[in-house]
């Protein structure tokens, strides 16, 4: 019995196991969009998988993947559109994760203003703030509507979408998320209109991801993190509220109105299976890049995206 007693006690005594450490880049600084990120952050779910995880918000939002690539962070939040082109310049990346499972970008106008339909589009100004996927975009919703890229005018307003259309600079945006701009506006009072890009001749696509450098990754870390963000959406579903106060309790920067609104419309957009994948969704991506000349050649499936959890 002596010996049990100390035995127990022993055990007692000795420190935890250490977590294991991971460096998470998010794409742009926190907002709604990472609810389940944070709420396994503060609801323990990260510890409870054994991980200590850093979550950072980058100076550069171009720069997470390619400091994945480099080795630098274990994960970077990311878009799928983006990784099929990253993919194609040679980073070695691949999508371990879904974090929002459908887009969110969309082509803005005025509610009350002159473009009634896509076409009204000809002889138009269109704002953007990154080149690249969007044209291709652009090609395909204008395409079905008797207007081509030579047809509009592309202006590069950097992140200033939704003010340079209120402000008349220009006709439309492309690249406004639905979940942001369209509350930002009515915020301001001027109601805003979205042409949903997946219901115009793009392919659906998973909007947010999570990439990790399939040469570095250790396969068992990304499980349990993303076990810990589908715990977290879970809770976020079972109970909107209690989550929102977790969330925005984390920063005064979010206890705003333009950051409830978001939550409640990101709510239902989140990957419900973070770890599972469509595969004919990435393919059918691939062959619409390649249709539209963004790329030369057809990666397959494996290539770009894998479900950690059926290793």
């Amino acid at each position: 019995m002596k010996h049990l007693i100390t035995a127990i006690a022993l055990l007692a005594a000795a420190p935890a196991m250490a977590a294991d450490k991971m460096t998470l880049l998010l794409d742009w600084f926190v907002n709604p969009d990472h609810g389940p990120i944070i709420i396994a952050q503060e609801n323990g779910y990260f510890a409870d998988q054994g991980l200590e995880v850093d979550i950072v918000a980058p100076a550069d939002p171009s720069a997470p993947p390619r400091l994945v690539a480099a080795g630098q962070a274990e994960l970077a939040v990311s878009y799928q559109p983006q990784l099929h082109l990253q993919i194609h310049e040679g980073l070695p990346l691949k999508r371990v994760g879904t974090l929002i499972a459908t887009p969110l970008n969309c082509l803005l106008v005025l509610k009350d203003g002159p473009i009634t339909q896509l076409s009204d589009l000809k002889g138009k100004k269109i704002g953007f703030s990154i080149a690249g996927v969007e044209e291709a975009v652009l090609q395909a919703m204008l395409g079905q509507h008797g207007v081509t890229t030579d047809d509009i005018e592309m202006i590069n307003v950097n992140f200033s979408l939704s003010p340079s259309l209120m402000s008349g600079q220009v006709d439309a945006v492309i690249g406004a998320f639905r979940n942001f701009e369209l509350n930002q506006m009515e915020i301001e009072g001027v109601d805003g209109r979205c042409f949903y890009i997946e219901e115009e001749g793009v392919p659906s696509y998973d909007e947010l991801i999570y990439v990790a450098n399939p040469e570095r990754m250790d396969v068992d870390m990304v499980t349990r993190f993303l076990a810990a963000t589908e715990k977290a959406t879970q809770y976020i579903v079972n109970n909107p509220e209690k989550s929102w106060e977790i969330f925005s309790g984390t920063s005064a920067e979010l206890q705003d109105e333009l950051n409830a609104k978001a939550w409640v419309d990101t709510l239902p957009r989140f990957a419900l299976r973070p770890a599972g994948f469509d595969a004919g969704r990435y393919a059918r991506f691939e062959q619409f890049l390649l249709n539209s000349g963004m790329i030369t050649s057809l990666n397959p499936v494996d290539d770009i995206a894998i479900d950690v959890t059926a290793k």
